[in-house]
């Protein structure tokens, strides 16, 4: 098949052709023909870097009628660089057809500028919602000749909450226009925008519904949370060659593990929300042009990001949703390449990433953390690899040889060999010197107790004094909320977060019950969390807060806790202290078999 046979024009193809188009790829032989023949609306479904740009840009520009300078067809895109990088494909695609006008329309730019160029005549807007609003209600934008509208990764439209502003701009917009919707997944949620704005719509699907790229390996590190920088560190420092994103799920872990990185040595720098459009341009044209070759992003900043040839994704750390996943493993094993997605994780997100695997179903392989030994012959590999590949100017060189072989004669070949990996290798060897596995290892289940339970005002049995007993290297805090409180893992890190001053804390293991909850944080850290807590507010709960004491019977203490503040406030806590009450009366019941 060609683009020739699928209907493109001439001058269309001829600039494709440049570009480096030779024959179409699949969803691009299944769209182009439907939005050049057909009026229906379309959903197109297909993964990150199979195309999907050329499938739909192509139709659109060869359906635009550039003797009028309505804007015919709108182009919408959750993200500043999706919407810039949309833009500069349709601009190179439509290089030969001069009197269209294609404008990218964006937050974080110059509205005056945008505004210029609107009144001028522009038949093509890619926009981002936001901006695109503002526009039309200065009334500088009119949608009346719209006879295409185009979402493009619609999944992350509705991720951002974009579904309100999408039936506003709708409402400007002729009835009888031609929709299309372009996404790496179909939740449910999506079928219902489809729905909600589409006619009858056809749907294409390239590979299987939210699947991860068929070229990509899917690996997990388990570690624990305190030793995850160090995880990464090695990961990194395995892979000479690496080029890749590492995805964070907050904007202050962004930041941090890059200037981390940046200051171990390493080319990195951080893509989040609170850069500029000028400073995250400069940090993208840095990445593409292998100036920094690790780019640590949230998933909204690294929306719409097209990198070719990356060769690890990797996650510090899982998404919530699946879909997210599938976005970013997808961003690497593209163009039949083949790619790496690694997740770094700790045990507790065990079952999330079993959930991933039933998905998009792919087995993840459990891998060890590679031992300095490897890493350290690794890299000498690769130095050795890149000296038997470096390119000698014999006729420039023999002009300084004679003096430097005076110079180093003295040395045999193996040490001359010795001194030359040495330049490369003696930080690393310096820093790995004496370092620990940092590994995971499974504890063995814990046996259930058979009989009887004691109740709360007998002294802790040992499994619960194990509880309450830090890890190796670690302090056991303890705080008074658990999950009756509505209190988890998330509120935790949360309530440390606006609480605790100073360098961000490292919480390891995390055990939650129903009255009370203990965390393990390096001993350094330990009297400042408990001092930050002290006084603290959760959802009108006043926080208590202490070190650990493995012979302290926690459960009467939070107990007895509960009930002093019932007596202090009675209207405010009757209802949670009665429910307690029975809570443990239920309990008891259960106990005794009755």
């Amino acid at each position: 098949m060609t683009f020739e046979e699928l209907g493109v024009s001439e001058p269309l193809r001829r600039a494709i052709e440049e570009l480096g188009f030779e024959t179409p790829m699949p969803v691009q032989e299944k769209v182009i023909p439907h939005l050049l023949k057909e009026d229906s609306d379309v959903v197109g479904l297909a993964q990150t870097g199979t195309g999907k740009t050329a499938a739909f840009g192509l139709p659109v520009l060869q359906r635009i009628d550039p003797q009028s300078n309505a804007t015919q067809a709108l182009i919408l895109s959750p993200t500043r660089e999706l919407c810039l990088q949309i833009a500069s494909d349709l601009a190179d695609f439509s290089k030969y057809l001069p009197d269209v006008k294609v404008l990218p329309v964006y937050g974080g730019s110059s509205i005056m500028s945008q505004i210029h160029a609107l009144r001028e005549g522009v038949q093509i807007i890619v926009a981002t919602p936001g901006r695109l609003i503002d526009l039309i209600n200065r009334g500088v934008v009119h949608l009346d000749h719209v006879h295409t509208v185009i979402l493009d990764e619609a999944d992350e439209m509705l991720n951002m909450g974009f579904v309100d502003s999408l039936t506003e701009i709708l409402e400007h917009v002729p009835d009888t226009r031609k929709m299309l919707m372009f996404s790496a997944t179909m939740p449910k949620e999506i079928s219902k925008i489809a729905q909600r704005f589409m006619h009858d719509p056809a749907e294409f699907v390239v590979g299987t519904r939210n699947e991860g790229a068929a070229n990509v390996r899917h690996i997990y590190y388990m570690v624990n949370a305190r030793d995850k920088y160090l995880a990464l560190k090695r990961i990194v420092d395995n892979s000479p060659n690496i080029y890749a994103i590492i995805f964070c799920r907050t904007r202050r872990d962004t930041q941090e593990i890059a200037e981390n990185l940046i200051r171990d040595g390493y080319n990195a720098e951080a893509l989040h929300g609170d850069l500029s459009q000028q400073q995250r341009d400069i940090v993208m044209k840095k990445f593409r042009d292998r100036v920094v070759t690790l780019l640590v992003a949230t998933d909204v900043a690294a929306r719409g990001l097209d990198v070719d040839d990356l060769t690890h994704v990797i996650n510090y750390g899982l998404p919530d949703d699946t879909a997210v996943y599938t976005h970013r493993s997808g961003r690497t094993g593209r163009a039949g390449k083949t790619g790496v997605s690694i997740a770094i994780i700790h045990s507790r997100e065990k079952g999330k990433l079993r959930e991933i695997e039933r998905i998009i179903g792919k087995t993840f392989e459990r891998k060890e953390v590679p031992t300095p030994d490897h890493i350290i012959e690794k890299q000498l590999f690769w130095l050795a690899d890149r000296l038997e590949r470096v390119e000698v100017n014999d006729k420039e060189m023999e002009r300084f040889l004679p003096g430097v072989a005076k110079k180093l004669g003295w040395l045999s070949n193996e040490d001359l060999l010795k001194r030359v990996l040495s330049l490369e290798f003696n930080r690393l060897l310096e820093y790995y010197k004496d370092a620990p596995q940092i590994d995971f290892i499974d504890e063995k289940p814990r046996k259930e107790k058979s009989g009887k339970s004691k109740r709360d005002d007998i002294p802790a049995t040992k499994e619960e004094k194990d509880r309450r007993t830090a890890s190796k290297g670690m302090e056991r805090v303890y705080v008074s909320l658990g999950k009756r409180d509505g209190f988890y893992a998330g509120n935790l890190i949360e309530l440390l977060n606006h609480n605790v001053s100073g360098k961000r804390v490292d919480v390891g293991r995390i055990d939650l019950m129903p009255a009370y909850s203990l965390f393990d944080v390096k001993k350094s850290d330990a009297k400042r969390v408990v001092a930050g807590l002290k006084g603290a507010d959760f959802m009108g709960k006043r926080v208590y807060s202490e070190i650990a004491i493995p012979d302290k019977d926690y459960n009467k203490v939070s107990n007895k806790r509960t009930k002093e503040r019932y007596e202090e406030s009675p209207a405010d806590l009757g209802d949670a202290y009665d429910a307690f009450e029975i809570f443990k009366r239920q309990a008891r019941k259960k106990r005794n078999g009755k």
